[in-house]
């Protein structure tokens, strides 16, 4: 069954090491790993989280392509078709080949504006971004870097599997992503999802509720403490 889109965009409203740690709740043990790893660049563009079904691609741009300039146009504007389409909400998740020596920016103000305009919610990539100031309010971008240029980049690739700092994301994925990085939710979860927040919110209150209140000493942190690994995955 296909998730409520309601429900897919309240997930906005939690942080992705909620939505992380919220996983191995519904899933009843620790190990889930489909996360990426390493520390991304970040610009929420006042945006909380985002979240949404990957609309995948691969680009490089380090070094001139071999194919003809009219290939490379076509097929840019084959990906811009590819993100116009499919499920909403939709993030779009990127792969520079490159990596991890990306030196071309494929996110920007311009970029940021058209995807928007798309009507998709978000972008991931291990990539380079640039134009920090100018990019489209609401549209958040997490890259691997920030720098000046372009260089030669193009699409390679569209509606592919991709890895984006470890993270394996196949066409259609539902990706969670905000400054701390991004993960993809198991579809077998998701009629638990919302439960298992809630359940991780209440055991986390077990330990931080007394630990806001006057006369909190190593004591009552000790009780709270025990009471808290019980309840906890």
């Amino acid at each position: 069954m296909t998730p409520d889109e309601n429900f897919i965009q309240s997930l906005t409203r939690y942080d992705t090491p909620t939505i992380c740690n919220a996983i191995e709740v519904a899933q009843g043990k620790r190990g889930f790993d489909d996360y990426t790893r390493g520390t991304f660049q970040t610009a929420m563009n006042g945006a909380k989280a985002m979240v949404g079904y990957a609309r995948t691609a691969k680009i490089a741009g380090k070094n001139p392509s071999t194919e003809s300039p009219e290939i490379i146009k076509a097929r840019r504007l084959d990906y811009f078709r590819y993100m116009a389409d499919g499920p909403r909400p939709a993030l779009c998740i990127i792969e520079d080949v490159d990596g991890p020596n990306c030196v071309s920016a494929w996110w920007g103000e311009v970029h940021t504006v058209v995807h928007k305009g798309l009507k998709l919610s978000g972008a991931v990539t291990n990539g380079v971004m640039r134009d920090l100031d100018d990019h489209q309010e609401g549209f958040p971008v997490i890259a691997g870097s920030v720098g000046p240029s372009h260089a030669f980049v193009r699409v390679e690739e569209l509606e592919c599997p991709v890895e984006i700092f470890g993270m394996k994301v196949r066409p259609g994925d539902l990706v969670h992503a905000d400054q701390h990085g991004a993960l993809v939710i198991p579809p077998e979860i998701m009629p638990e999802l919302q439960a298992a927040i809630d359940k991780l919110l209440a055991t986390e209150q077990i330990i931080i509720a007394p630990a806001k209140q006057d006369g909190f000493d190593i004591e009552t942190l000790e009780t709270a403490w025990h009471e808290f690994e019980q309840s906890r995955t």
